[in-house]
């Protein structure tokens, strides 16, 4: 006798759907019939954090777990836009009028940040692809915004400066943190923000007491000058350093060289001396980086994630350097995907956050 699905009990189907874990799959779930579908909530509130997928386009997105690139349409601004961050599962979205947006590809939720021109010293409207390419580098929050009414986004200016502001706020805030170098990346803890420069120099930005700026000197064994970006696995705070090579070929719609990785390094902190430690080995966990928020996460927990692999994009030199870095063997694999036709400036990791 066949299994009328649709007839299960509802405190069955509800305790099914509270064990999946992967959005994807709760989504699969819910379209199986109208029962199961009218039985669970549309936006699930048990799910961990999950698996970055990778934007191409406000259409298509690439995911690891099933290797295939699949459709997402969200409603991005009329106009020229281009994205400078992606933290918490929320794009943060520049327009031509330099007004800052962010928006949850998968709820089309959107809030407003303060726009560009509150900063006293921009004058004139700067969307010309080769100024705001150079004037905004990159914009992370310290928490996810929807349910949080006190979160604070973080941005890095002219590649020489640094701001913030908290949700409700009406301007940015510049800090007194220009040390000469360029920050590339930045992440937060515990009420502070941490930005890396191209020096290996961490600028510790507290945004709760403060605001006030702190540092802590870089890595001893440094090999070049290079690219580095922060992130915190579990309490540990790593900081990576990419190698890049560079191939310059002036393009009017491209500012920066063409970028190549040809290493990475990997330093974690020890915060009883304050010093970074090199290690050479990330265990069983896989590292996000490049337009979003540096992410760690258990490549154990996902399908399709390799351990001790950094998954990396071109936040740098525009669609061409991206790939899995292996700290096994140090070998660099494509990703199984063509980021160069993204129909963003830079293709970017985004967590799937319903």
């Amino acid at each position: 006798m066949g299994v009328e699905w649709a007839e299960l009990p509802q405190e069955i189907i509800e305790s099914i759907s509270k064990r999946l874990t992967i959005y994807a799959d709760y989504i699969r779930f819910r379209c199986v019939c109208r029962t199961w579908n009218s039985s669970v909530p549309k936006t699930p509130l048990h799910l961990p954090p999950q698996l970055p997928i990778l934007m191409l386009s406000d259409e298509s997105f690439f995911d690891l777990s099933t290797n295939k690139i699949h459709r997402l349409n969200f409603p991005l601004p009329s106009g020229p836009t281009r994205i400078c961050g992606s933290s918490h599962g929320w794009l943060v979205i520049l327009d031509e009028t330099s007004n800052l947006n962010l928006l949850n590809p998968v709820t089309h939720a959107t809030l407003s940040l303060p726009s560009l021109h509150t900063f006293p010293y921009l004058v004139k409207k700067l969307f010309a692809f080769n100024k705001n390419n150079l004037y905004l580098i990159k914009v992370v929050l310290s928490s996810n915004p929807s349910p949080n009414d006190d979160f604070a986004a973080f941005a890095i200016l002219g590649l020489r400066h640094l701001a913030f502001c908290r949700k409700g706020c009406d301007s940015w805030v510049l800090l007194d943190a220009n040390v000469g170098d360029h920050w590339t990346d930045a992440v937060y803890k515990n009420g502070s923000f941490f930005a890396m420069s191209t020096s290996g120099i961490t600028a510790v930005c507290d945004v709760v007491e403060g605001p006030r700026v702190s540092y802590i000197p870089p890595p001893t064994s440094l090999y070049y000058n290079d690219v580095f970006y922060a992130v915190f696995s579990g309490e540990e705070m790593l900081l990576i350093q990419r190698c890049c090579t560079e191939e310059y070929e002036p393009r009017d719609f491209e500012p920066y060289p063409d970028m190549s990785t040809v290493k990475f390094w990997i330093y974690k902190m020890n915060w009883n001396m304050l010093k970074w430690e090199e290690i050479q080995t990330l265990g069983e966990h896989s590292l996000f980086i490049g337009k979003n928020y540096s992410l760690s996460f258990s490549a154990a927990d996902f399908a399709g994630c390799c351990p001790n692999c950094i998954y990396f994009t071109d936040d740098i030199g525009g669609k061409h350097d991206h790939g899995i870095y292996s700290l096994s063997d140090e070998s660099i694999e494509l990703l199984p995907c063509d980021p160069q036709n993204c129909g963003f400036g830079y293709p970017v990791w985004v967590t799937p956050n319903p």
